[in-house]
């Protein structure tokens, strides 16, 4: 076995390894200058409108642990149909923005798709419902530095949030979303101890997911 393992270093490419590893830290820095260039412009409106707002998602999760490529952002927020033209104008022309289906989202308090075209993110935003466990979430969403330390902080959900969240995103697939499902187990994994399990359970009940949390985590 030791033979083969040198063999096999000898017939490795000299400096594959680094290639690879900077490789990996460009993907992941122009990432980050898309996902900056995709969001900077939608959180700098909601701020000038005075809508509150918080990232969730797989963003949040990556953010806490649970890491995976993603093109899309999600967010949360409590813009109003008063707000909406300014918002859409605001966005401008770089952002796909269906007014009528923005003001649709807010009465039915759904979700809207908004498309930055020039790194073809796609922000999902989910306008708050207002429930007990709606509002917790954006009263525990911390400030955190996602992009740039230069711009100001974003509200992130937290990692219980987060957690009830896909819980609750995993019940409405009909629990065949294994990607929802593994994001959990890896965040528990990873927090452990550290969660705020009170929070979890009295959340997880008021949004119909203890069964589920049961299944990840000792209730005790």
């Amino acid at each position: 076995a030791a033979a083969t393992e040198i063999h096999r270093h000898r017939l490795r490419p000299a400096g594959s390894g680094r290639r690879r590893a900077v490789a990996k830290r460009v993907t992941a820095m122009s990432e980050a200058d898309d996902l900056q260039a995709a969001l900077s412009p939608v959180t700098e409106a909601f701020r000038m409108l005075g809508i509150r707002f918080f990232v969730g998602g797989s963003v949040a999760s990556s953010f806490h642990g649970a890491i995976r490529s993603t093109m899309d952002v999600d967010l949360v927020c409590t813009i109003t149909a008063a707000s909406a033209n300014q918002f859409v104008k605001h966005l401008g022309d770089d952002f796909y923005a269906s007014l009528p289906a923005i003001k649709d989202a807010i009465d039915r308090k759904t979700c809207f798709n908004l498309i930055h075209y020039p790194t073809s993110y796609k922000i999902d935003v989910f306008v708050s419902r207002g429930r007990e466990f709606d509002l917790a979430a954006m009263n525990r969403a911390m400030p955190q530095s996602l992009m740039s330390a230069d711009l100001p902080p974003i509200p992130v959900a937290t990692v219980e949030d987060s957690i009830l969240s896909k819980l609750e995103w995993f019940r409405l697939t009909d629990e065949t979303s294994e990607r929802q499902w593994h994001d959990v187990e890896r965040l528990i994994e990873v927090h452990g101890e550290a969660l705020d399990t009170q929070h979890l359970w009295r959340m997880a009940k008021a949004i119909g997911v203890a069964d589920l949390l049961s299944r990840l985590l000792p209730k005790g």
